[in-house]
């Protein structure tokens, strides 16, 4: 019985915790949806680029790095690439009105980091800062390893070693001003997902219900309340040896009830024969 109600405190957390998450949602516009490799993947042939891709187009001023295992820069300059549909859609949440309205993104822009040559297997990790339509900071990174041939560098190319653009970092200094006009524009539903890359190149997010907190808070309250029955419950205390025998036998020296005994029945006849003889 202790068991199962742990169990059940378990589950009332959990359902807890989850509705808490539920009710707090943070994702700004221009996450990174997936990437070419993927976070985590093995590469096994030398690749040509790295695609990056965005619920919106990266700002223009956005700065990506390719780094080697040995910690050496191996990226040529980035560029914008064809809008293509998402594997999977991305749910984001934009406060709308003062309440989270969620959206999903069916469309990823990316980003083409071309990559100069690769000097090394191991870890490479690809980094990224830009900055979303609604001025948040997208930032954030790619591992994976890389397992195929390696290549020296191009003849007179130089590992590069510039700094992010400070006008992006100005932008992403608390109390800046919202970029103009990233490519994508901002995020605006539509009634439809996008089937083509061509038409997704005008996509924006599809809008689906909004998110209502009272909606979540009654079933929150209700699973609180039976978490506390429970830990109630578990801890009353079990009745003693000493109450169960006397709630089973009854008062001090009453006997329990019973069918008679053979040794009573043959008292209980002497003493018949002994009245009768008396008589």
């Amino acid at each position: 019985m202790a068991r199962w109600l742990g169990q059940l405190l378990v589950l009332a957390v959990v359902a807890l915790v989850a509705l808490t998450t539920l009710a707090t949602p943070a994702s700004a516009h221009g996450q990174l949806a997936m990437s070419t490799p993927a976070k985590d993947s093995t590469v096994k042939e030398p690749l040509e680029s790295l695609a990056l891709y965005f619920t919106e187009k990266p700002a223009p001023n956005a700065y990506f790095t390719v780094t080697a295992p040995s910690g050496v820069r191996v990226d040529e300059p980035w560029s914008h690439g064809q809008p293509e549909r998402l594997d999977e859609p991305v749910r984001e949440y934009n406060l709308v009105d003062g309440t989270w309205q969620p959206s999903l993104y069916h469309t990823g822009f990316p980003a083409k980091v071309p990559v100069a040559h690769w000097p090394e297997k191991g870890l490479y990790v690809a980094r990224y800062i830009s900055v979303a339509s609604d001025g948040e900071k997208v930032e954030g990174e790619v591992r994976f390893t890389y397992k195929g041939s390696t290549s020296g560098p191009p003849k007179g190319w130089k590992a590069p070693t510039n700094e992010p653009d400070p006008a992006l970092l100005a932008m992403l200094e608390p109390g800046a001003t919202t970029p103009s006009a990233p490519a994508a524009g901002p995020a605006v539903p539509q009634a439809t997902p996008q089937t083509t890359p061509q038409a997704a190149a005008s996509n924006a997010p599809q809008a689906t219900s909004g998110f209502d907190l009272s909606v979540w808070l009654l079933p929150a309250l209700l699973v609180v309340g039976a978490g506390f029955m429970v830990v109630r419950a578990a801890r009353r205390p079990a009745p003693s040896g000493a109450q169960v025998r006397r709630r089973s036998t009854g008062p001090p020296g009453r006997k329990p009830a019973g069918r008679p005994t053979a040794a009573s029945r043959r008292t209980g006849s002497a003493k018949a024969v002994k009245s009768a003889k008396r008589r």
